[in-house]
């Protein structure tokens, strides 16, 4: 399986006010494997650059004026995309910008999804995790994924962290057999069609040992006999 971590920056928040794409960075993953086999590329956008973006990405006007722009590099990009599962963060985002850019070159009746399968980890995380924030910083601290390099959002080094993150999400690197590409592939796709029935941790009983069993004992046997009653001795009985 071929799928590919993606991320964009961006001029602004929204293609309805002509905000385009100014960074892309993909991580490709193999099988479950990070491949190496990764996309990265800095766009000129023809259009300046929200203040308020600047201070997420720190991408500015002066630093992307000799870069390419989308026109030039479409082509290559969507042989690279084509075929694979993307994975994203906040998939309408990524996928919504895409879309404007290629639109643009192609013609309106492009759509990325057409092209490429899109999983969105937002929409898993939010189910394996309900009522907790799931932004990907809170994601490294909850898999325990280093994010000590991310002072501003760069797409490359997010796609990098996103894709250690999703890895982890979905069970890991799922065994270290090298015989067949079954052995290796328990894809996030049997992780994620339990999702939906099931996301709950699994509890871990532990019974107790004898000395404990018999502190508890004569803990409810003082509570029997102060109150008479004892609710958890008619549970055990």
């Amino acid at each position: 399986m071929r799928q590919i971590v993606l991320d964009t920056e961006t001029t602004g928040l929204e293609v309805a006010h002509d905000h385009r794409i100014i960074e892309i960075g993909c991580v490709e993953i193999i099988n479950r494997r990070l491949s190496q086999n990764n996309y990265h590329q800095y766009l000129q956008p023809e259009r300046e650059i929200d203040e308020g973006a600047v201070e997420v990405h720190g991408l500015t006007s002066e630093f992307l004026a000799d870069k390419p722009r989308f026109t030039d590099i479409a082509a290559n990009l969507l042989a690279y995309l084509e075929g694979a599962e993307l994975i994203i963060h906040n998939a309408p985002f990524d996928v919504g910008f895409l879309n404007y850019e290629f639109k643009r070159v192609y013609g309106d009746h492009f759509e990325l999804t057409n092209k490429c399968e899109i999983l969105d980890t937002l929409v898993i995380a939010r189910e394996m995790h309900p009522g907790t924030r799931n932004s990907l910083d809170s994601l490294c601290k909850r898999y325990s994924i280093d994010r000590s390099s991310r002072e501003l959002h760069g797409a490359l080094l997010d796609s990098e962290i996103l894709a250690d993150v999703y890895l982890a999400m979905t069970g890991g690197q799922s065994s270290f057999s090298l015989d067949t590409d079954e052995d290796v592939t328990q894809t996030s796709q049997k992780v994620i069609s339990q999702l939906s029935v099931d996301h709950r941790a699994r509890l871990v009983v532990v019974p107790p040992t004898a000395k404990e069993a018999e502190a508890h004992a004569k803990y409810l046997s003082a509570i029997e006999k102060q109150a008479g009653y004892c609710i958890w001795r008619r549970h055990e009985t």
